[in-house]
């Protein structure tokens, strides 16, 4: 019998910087045949093509076959719809790939997922060697995405009506009871002794001993994500989820997802500050996406993780290709029309 597929789910919360640590896994991936799937909250595929721009990849693009985006809503509720098929395609390439990465959506829990992998059409080709869950250590810090218990214990005392966790906290608590790995990222934006608050909150976080490794700009030796061979589909146990008693979960239908496409270039320091004004002004969670620059050949790539933007160029723009400025912004009841009003006014 052929030797299982072996597949790593790679989950953390909305800009935890999953897509950057796939990213640097493909640059140096020591010969591995890897292929990726990509969950994005949103039908514009940003993620999706930020692998597929990999520096490993040829000029040509063959090597993006490899790529697999879902764009079509959440991995966790559409996996019989979404997955399945994708997966079936990979096992029929099972002697051309080596291992599967599945990149969730920020806001997917990880556990339906890997009960997929019991499905009578999947188990027999290919078993969850690991979940991985990225952890952004600044976000943690500052109580944005995962609740600082410090700030919550002040918040109970204030008003006796608060008795339960909100469901963003309950989504993060989640990914981390389904970790075999916790990956520290973006702890360099922090100092010494606010690394060790969250490291401390992780681990209180954690039903069971999980290490905890650090990651700068997802700077990971491939050997320290792989190979764990812990068949996690078969230990489902010993990952408690705040869903295990419902039949499927329900998502915050206010957390939505809009995009802005413009077919004009922005300076980039007036572009981040005003999107650092829109998430000042609506409870923006993510911003990423691609950004056309005045007189540049190269195409910026544009991050933000509440008020917090990073930028950097990934590639040349092709000859063919539009020149256009592409932006998703997922968040709370957002005002798509006063985020793209804001944006088209903006001059340069």
């Amino acid at each position: 019998m052929a030797t299982k597929i072996p597949v790593t789910i790679i989950t953390g919360f909305l800009g935890s910087g999953k897509t950057t640590l796939i990213r640097h896994l493909l640059q140096n991936n020591q010969g591995r045949r890897i292929a990726v799937l990509v969950n994005e909250f949103g039908e514009l595929g940003i993620d999706g093509e930020l692998l597929k721009s990999c520096q490993i990849c040829p000029e040509d693009g063959s090597d993006s076959d490899n790529i697999f985006e879902l764009t079509n809503g959440c991995l966790c509720c559409t996996v019989q719809e979404e997955f399945l098929p994708t997966m079936q395609q990979l096992i029929k390439r099972r002697d051309s790939i080596d291992c599967i990465l599945i990149e969730t959506s920020g806001l997917a829990l990880p556990k339906p997922l890997v009960k997929a992998f019991r499905w009578h059409e999947i188990r027999n080709a290919a078993t969850v060697d690991a979940v991985i869950t990225v952890v952004d250590c600044a976000a943690v810090a500052a109580g944005t995405f995962a609740s600082d218990p410090e700030a919550v214990e002040a918040q109970r005392q204030a008003d006796d009506s608060l008795e339960h966790e909100t469901p963003l906290q309950e989504l993060f608590e989640d990914q981390l009871a389904c970790a075999d790995l916790v990956v520290l990222n973006k702890n360099d934006l922090v100092d010494g002794q606010t690394k060790a608050r969250v490291e401390e909150f992780i681990k209180q976080e954690l039903p069971r001993v999980v290490k905890i490794v650090e990651s700068c700009e997802g700077k990971l030796d491939p050997s320290i994500l792989l190979g764990f061979q812990a068949a996690v589909e078969d230990n489902l146990d010993t990952r408690p989820s705040h869903h295990d008693t419902e039949e499927e979960h329900d998502h915050d239908e206010d957390i939505i997802s809009t995009h802005v496409i413009l077919n004009r270039a922005f300076d980039p320091e007036k572009l981040r500050h005003q999107l650092q004004t829109l998430a000042q002004q609506q409870e923006i969670y993510r911003i990423k996406g691609f950004v056309a620059v005045p007189n540049k050949p190269m195409r910026l790539v544009m991050q933000g993780v509440g008020t917090r933007v990073e930028q950097f160029y990934d590639r040349p723009w092709k000859p063919q290709e539009a020149r256009q400025t592409r932006l998703v912004f997922i968040g709370r009841d957002l005002n798509s029309f006063e985020i793209e009003s804001q944006l088209t006014s903006l001059i340069n």
